[in-house]
């Protein structure tokens, strides 16, 4: 089956960093996307699986806080943090991962080679080195890769995964996975 001319290889990456446009207000580094984070899968021959953005589908575009911007990045993400904890915010995000997971499995079913995950470091819930919590960025994952990295590891799946921020050498991240 699929003896085709795809690549049979898959990374699963952050919604906010194809689409800058779903993260809270104050925090975009770029118009639209990573492009270097597109380009280098693309040139690569690795099909980008976009995962659900756990705040925009939990909390909405704005967060539940209209005036976000005005707080430090850090101050606000460890309120995002802390109101995703709420237990039917929990139980969605729960539900969240497990979509992720699935897809997971599914590909690996068949085969495909899931070459890693890309976070977004600092983010209260898709950060895989530093999260934000205590009004500061601490080293540890954010709630929705917790969720992930715990199911997985109930199906004995290992995923590569790197975390990045518009600051980091990207290509130099990224290659690590190649």
């Amino acid at each position: 089956m699929f003896h085709d001319k795809r690549s049979k290889k898959v990374v699963f990456i952050a919604h906010c960093l194809l689409n800058q446009n779903s993260i809270s207000d104050g925090t975009a580094v770029y118009p639209a996307a990573f492009k270097e984070v597109i380009d280098f899968f693309l040139n690569s021959d690795v099909g980008i699986v976009q995962m659900p953005c756990p705040e925009f589908c939990c909390l909405g575009l704005d967060r539940g806080n209209i005036y976000g911007a005005d707080s430090p990045v850090v101050v606000e993400n460890t309120r995002i943090r802390s109101a995703m904890k709420n237990d039917s915010l929990n139980i969605k995000l729960a539900g969240l991962a497990d979509l992720v997971v699935q897809q997971i499995v599914e590909y690996k079913k068949y085969g495909f080679e899931v070459i890693g995950m890309i976070g977004a470091n600092r983010s209260p819930n898709c950060g895989i080195d530093t999260t934000s919590d205590y009004n500061a960025e601490i080293n540890g994952m954010g709630l929705f890769v917790e969720k992930i990295v715990k199911r997985l590891s109930e199906e004995n799946i290992s995923v590569p995964m790197i975390g990045i921020k518009g600051t980091d050498n990207i290509r130099e991240k990224l290659q690590q996975l190649i």
